[in-house]
């Protein structure tokens, strides 16, 4: 008896509880899904910690190549650049890292950190910058890496991105432990992503973070487009609607013009959503796009 009480050593104790008032005991990750929903709608978990719950479990099915930034759409600097292009960059972007390349964007020869260029924007500050000083050695990781082996290397070695390589060791995207940390807990929304009640964030050229529930009328008011369905309200319900069912975080999808990527949706819906203008012939392509 003693021995039954000691941490870990009774298997699955966690769910004891759920299975005395529920009966039965998962066979599959599926059941363990129905079991856990159920024990939400009973009362035993809160929505939020189902939610996480079901992010831990995909995360071990997930590969890097599933959620990383592609190499198209990575913010980076050229190792050439000058430092007023860089500090427009960090500026227009927001973001704490990036990578530094040669003149081909698969060629990644290493990360810089926003951090190090604060000196350079003091006021008759003459000091001559060389990028080279501040390049730190960057991590290669393969698409196919599982999530959760490449979030233990990152708590290990307490680096913050990865650049992905494809199998000619040329860099096809990016990912950074929040990517991954995401998969977990949701969309990690800086304060100052959203104003109180505002449902579109403009993140930097063309880019944007978009809440599923935004009413199709406010999308097209907001980027002038003409978005249109006579089965949903939502642009997070449009998005469903083009896949046909649920989708998972990372799927993405053209519509007329703009690119949507789900970035935190659980077993019911859709939440949080990137968006993308197109341009060119990616955007006529997927104008071509109609409902059946």
């Amino acid at each position: 008896m003693t021995s039954d009480r000691r941490s870990g050593s009774r298997p699955n104790g966690w769910l004891t509880p759920i299975r005395r008032l529920i009966g039965g005991e998962p066979q599959s990750k599926t059941d363990l899904v129905e079991v856990l929903t159920d024990a939400e709608t009973r009362g035993l978990l809160d929505r939020d910690a189902l939610s996480m719950i079901e992010g831990v479990m995909q995360v071990s099915d997930l590969r890097v190549g599933d959620i990383m930034i592609p190499r198209a759409e990575m913010v980076h600097v050229r190792r050439d650049d000058p430092l007023e292009t860089i500090l427009a960059v960090a500026v227009e972007s927001a973001h704490s890292r990036f990578p530094v390349t040669g003149e081909d964007k698969g060629e990644v020869l290493g990360i810089l950190l926003a951090k190090d260029l604060l000196a350079y924007c003091l006021d008759g500050n003459k000091r001559a910058f060389n990028i080279r000083d501040h390049l730190r050695s960057a991590v290669f990781v393969p698409e196919s890496k599982r999530l959760n082996v490449l979030l233990k290397e990152f708590r290990t070695s307490r680096n913050h991105m990865a650049i992905v390589v494809d199998e000619y060791g040329a860099a096809a995207g990016l990912v950074t432990i929040e990517d991954v940390l995401e998969q977990i807990v949701g969309e990690i929304e800086d304060e100052h992503d959203f104003d109180e009640g505002a449902f579109i964030y403009k993140r930097g050229k063309g880019d944007y973070t978009v809440k599923a529930r935004t009413t199709i009328e406010d999308f097209n008011d907001y980027f002038g487009s003409e978005l249109a369905s006579d089965e949903v309200d939502t642009i997070g319900g449009l998005v469903t609607h083009a896949f046909g069912r649920l989708p998972s975080r990372g799927e993405r999808i053209e519509l007329d013009g703009f690119r949507f990527t789900v970035m935190r949706a659980d077993s019911r819906r859709v939440h949080l959503l990137t968006v993308r203008r197109l341009v060119g012939e990616a955007a006529r392509a997927a104008a071509e796009y109609r409902e059946p």
